[in-house]
C-alpha cells in the first residue's frame, strides 16, 4: 500500500506564499502522478495542478503564473509553491497519487492524503 502524508498548510495573509508537500511511502514500485486537489467549504473538490511522468504539468487557470507545482522522484515527494495568495484560495488542499504498488503486477492505483488546510485571511 501506498500512504501520502501532507504538511505546510496553515494560516497567511493575502498577498503571502506557502509552501505545501506530500511525502508518499511505504512498498512503491512507480508513481505515474502525482498532484494537488483542493475543496473549499461547500463546493467540490477540484484539481489544482498535477505533475505526470512523460506529461507537461498542468494547473488550473485559476492558479497559473502563481502556484507551481514540483516534483522530487528520489524522495517520492511532490511539492506545491504558493505564491501571491487570495481569499479565494482557502480550502482544503489534498494531495492525490497514481502509484504501482511493488508486486501489484504493474497495476496503477490512486491514493488520497488526508488534507492541509490553508486559509488565506487579514
Amino acid at each position: 500500500q501506498v500512504q501520502l502524508v501532507e504538511s505546510g498548510g496553515g494560516l497567511v495573509q493575502p498577498g503571502g506564499s506557502l509552501t505545501l508537500s506530500c511525502a508518499a511511502s511505504g512498498s512503491i514500485f512507480s508513481i505515474h502522478r502525482m498532484a494537488w486537489y483542493r475543496q473549499a467549504p461547500g463546493k467540490g473538490r477540484d484539481l489544482v495542478a498535477a505533475i505526470t511522468t512523460g506529461e507537461p504539468t498542468n494547473y488550473a487557470d485559476s492558479v497559473k503564473g502563481r502556484f507551481t507545482i514540483s516534483r522530487d522522484n528520489a524522495k517520492n515527494t511532490v511539492y506545491l509553491q504558493m505564491n501571491s495568495l487570495k481569499p479565494e484560495d482557502t480550502a482544503v488542499y489534498y494531495c492525490y497519487c497514481i502509484a504501482t504498488p511493488t508486486g501489484s503486477y504493474q497495476r496503477r492505483y490512486q491514493y488520497w492524503g488526508q488534507g492541509t488546510q490553508v486559509t488565506v485571511s487579514s
